[in-house]
């Protein structure tokens, strides 16, 4: 299986960013996703995920402003983020169940 992400890039503090996560390969492996982060000098952190069947998740510090969702007829998975703040600025990385990684796109929130 092969993640590619796309959608990272500079926002302002109380903006929003979608990150968007394109599996391919066989996908048939794949029971879920999640999302991680790093930001510089941090250890990575579990962001969010969403398992095969809908349910979603997402770590304390981001409920309220992001959002998993999924498109399973284009074999893709999403992390909407609204009201981004500075603190969320990190590499954000989609993983799934088969252990494959995306490339991590960058997210800058400024203040």
């Amino acid at each position: 299986v092969q993640l590619v992400e796309s959608g990272g890039g500079l926002v302002q503090a109380g903006g929003s960013l979608r990150l968007s996560c394109v599996a391919s390969g066989s996908t048939f492996e794949i029971n879920g996703f999640a999302w991680y982060r790093q930001a510089p000098g941090n250890k990575r952190e579990w962001v969010g995920g969403i398992t095969i069947g809908g349910r979603t998740m997402v770590v304390d510090s981001a409920k309220g402003r992001f959002t998993s969702s999924r498109d399973n007829a284009k074999n893709t998975v999403y992390l909407q983020m609204n009201h981004l703040k500075p603190e969320d600025t990190a590499v954000y990385y989609c993983t799934s169940t088969s252990g494959s990684w995306g490339q991590g796109p960058q997210v800058t929130v400024s203040s």
